[in-house]
């Protein structure tokens, strides 16, 4: 019994030197970045160890797991976090509370993340990213109600099944020809694809640069390795890391170019001996349509500094580029350096403004100079998202940039970076890895659509009848002037320009001018302008709807200042005309009461348009009483159709119908109207 006891405790703590020594290779792995291959190890271990007895190592090695994962932005991250934290592991180091919310965060789910946030910010109240991300966390109800007029739709044409295709770059100004990267696995003539060991790093295949041209009918054409940086599939040697273009374990990647397209400068990365380098920038030059051997651009003394993401400005003397250099404000920062005699000299980080201790990768310069670069340090969605900068023009001794997230379509919860565009324009490509369960990476499209603004609607008379020979003049404070005519339908549609302001007048003959103005002033969309006119005849009376007065009495209400104030700006649109303007009762009453109650209505309609400073001499009210009944016309027939057309609504025609036709008669008669007197007010 002694002995089976011994040889029981033997072989346990055989295999707690075993775990602990899977564990220092694991940590290894870590430390030279072959995350994929550490994770491995660390899943193995963690089911081995006792919560009970080794609560603490349990706790570092499910860590550690998450940190591989986050790192290869794998999901499974944030159930190693949080199985950490349940082995008290925050306890060793609060930075799995930021770590966690920055998982919860890639993921969307801004609540939980803003808890982990909090958490770490309690030992940790000053740091810039934790900072940022729970207060992106809390804005975003607010961000995802903003809207954009960039479109956003997937590049289908340069996306496979299962691979992560990104960093798409124009060669040079030819917004015909494309370069980005993809680890797809190449076929051979015989069909087969070529199998190549996955990366230690992401557990994926290599990542290979490919190039793409358009056809003369604008379509994207085969897609093809970059020529002349790979010997084809069937000459390559598999694992190969000694060298020669077809090396089977390097990898390249995220490009850019000259203006003329002949010369790329391209991230390179090549294991020798076994030995993970880390990423260099190369350069490669074109001749006889393809690229040449590729040549490291030294750009650091210390050749153990990685470098990658090269991005050139329009003039091509300052080269951006991402690295981990001392000097920096931690995790991966955008440098620059500047172009001297062929050589690129005097390499230098950024700033605050761009750099924080999280990364910062991908840069980009657009032909107006705006810098573009993704990061997960700045306030944003989730994981990596888009920025662009300016620099801050009013400090003349110091470079200062304004950061601003793109938002919305181009940033979500997932990473989103690698954007280009297409010359001058705002249209372009960028990469995500949005709502991909695996995270593998697809290249979008993104449009911004011309904004269009227009005028449009219909010219009818005051019955809405189209009027075929109307005119509508648009003026503009850009110095338009033009003169456009209804079509027979009496509709009209006209184009306008952003930023101006305009003041259209329709007009017709034997009607009244009628006039609006609006503007296309700081509008941040399309928008069209429906604007209907109803021009008022000249030579008959025009019935004033809602104009309502006390009972038997003569002041207007409240309710029917907008009719009036209708009536105010027809007579500023039509400067050199007179009005009568007459009020009518029913036959109820005496024609004497009749009489003075309508003259005093009309004198209160003059009155409050004197008040809105119109001259008095343009204005003749009148009171008819009962003495002029309306004479029922096509509109009103339509209205009431039981009413014939020219019939006149005198007394003895109401008192034949019934009682309650008898009070919508009454009612048409009860009216205010107006007609034009003159047309030439002013004129001599």
């Amino acid at each position: 019994m002694r002995k089976a006891i011994l040889f029981i405790v033997a072989i346990l703590c055989l295999t707690g030197c075993s775990i602990q020594k899977r564990i220092k290779r694991a940590d290894k792995k870590f430390a030279i970045g072959e995350y994929y291959v550490a994770a491995d190890i660390y899943k193995s271990c963690y089911g081995r160890i006792s919560a009970k007895t080794d609560k603490p190592l349990k706790g570092y090695v499910a860590y550690k797991q998450g940190e591989c994962y986050r790192l290869i932005n794998n999901p499974r991250a944030a159930n190693c976090y949080q199985s950490a934290i349940r082995c008290k592991y925050q306890l060793q180091d609060s930075t799995i509370y930021l770590h966690a919310a920055q998982v919860l965060q890639y993921q969307g789910k801004y609540k939980d993340a803003a808890k982990h946030y909090d958490l770490y910010l309690e030992s940790h109240p000053d740091d810039y990213v934790a900072l940022a991300g729970k207060y992106a966390c809390s804005k975003m109800d607010e961000w995802k109600r903003e809207t954009s007029r960039y479109k956003v739709s997937e590049a289908k044409v340069f996306n496979q099944k299962r691979t992560s295709n990104f960093a798409p770059m124009f060669i040079g100004d030819n917004t015909d020809a494309l370069m980005f990267t993809s680890n797809r696995q190449e076929k051979q003539k015989s069909g087969k694809k070529t199998m190549k060991r996955p990366s230690n790093v992401t557990g994926q295949q290599l990542f290979q640069l490919y190039q793409t041209r358009k056809n003369a009918a604008g379509e994207w054409e085969d897609i093809v390795l970059a020529e002349g940086l790979y010997d084809a599939p069937e000459e390559a040697q598999e694992n190969d890391s000694t060298g020669g273009k077809g090396a089977g374990t390097a990898e390249m990647g995220v490009c850019c170019f000259t203006k003329d397209g002949r010369t790329m400068l391209l991230t390179y990365s090549k294991p020798i001996n076994g030995k993970d380098l880390g990423a260099k920038i190369y350069r490669s030059e074109r001749a006889s349509g393809e690229w040449g051997e590729a040549q490291e651009v030294k750009l650091f003394a210390d050749s153990s500094i990685t470098v990658g993401h090269p991005a050139l400005n329009p003039a091509g003397d300052t080269l951006y580029f991402v690295s981990d250099a001392p000097g920096g404000e931690g995790g991966k920062d955008i440098w620059c350096a500047e172009l001297d005699n062929g050589e690129w000299v005097n390499p230098q980080p950024l700033g605050k403004d761009i750099n924080t201790a999280a990364d910062e990768m991908y840069p980009y310069v657009h032909a107006d100079g705006t810098l573009y670069f993704a990061s997960n340090g700045h306030p944003g969605y989730g994981g990596l998202d888009l920025f662009k900068a300016t620099r801050d023009t009013t400090y003349k001794d110091s470079v200062v940039w304004v950061v601003y997230n793109l938002g919305a379509p181009f940033n979500g919860a997932g990473d989103d970076f690698g954007i280009t565009f297409e010359g001058e324009s705002q249209n372009g490509f960028f990469s995500s890895n949005r709502g991909d369960k695996k995270g593998f990476d697809k290249i979008y499209r993104f449009v911004l659509p011309e904004m269009e603004f227009i005028a449009e609607g219909i010219v009818t008379d005051d019955q809405g009848t189209p009027l075929s020979d109307a005119q509508l003049r648009i003026v503009g404070s850009d110095g338009t002037n033009s003169k456009v005519s209804a079509r027979r339908d009496g509709t009209y549609k006209i184009k306008l320009k952003k930023d101006v302001k305009y003041v259209m007048l329709a007009t017709a003959r034997g009607y009244l001018n009628a006039k609006e103005q609006w503007t296309t002033l700081n509008l941040k969309d399309s928008k069209t302008y429906t604007m209907n006119f109803a021009l008022n005849p000249i030579s008959r009376p025009v019935k004033m709807e809602n104009i309502f007065y006390e009972f038997g009495r003569w002041e207007i209400t409240k309710a029917s200042e907008t009719e009036l104030l209708h009536l105010v700006k027809l007579l500023q649109d039509n400067p050199n005309i007179t009005i009568e303007l007459s009020a009518h009762t029913d036959m109820k009453g005496t024609d004497e009461f009749n009489n003075e109650l309508s003259q005093k209505r009309a004198q209160s309609c003059c009155d409050f348009l004197l008040e809105q400073g119109i001259e008095a001499e343009r204005l003749t009210p009148v009171g008819y009483g009962k003495t002029k009944p309306v004479v029922c016309d096509k509109a009103l027939n339509k209205q009431y159709s039981w009413i014939p057309v020219d019939q006149v609504l005198d007394e003895t025609y109401i008192l034949s119908l019934p009682e309650d036709k008898q009070e919508i008669c009454n009612q048409i008669n009860r009216r205010t109207e107006f007609k034009v007197i003159k047309t030439t007010y002013n004129l001599y």
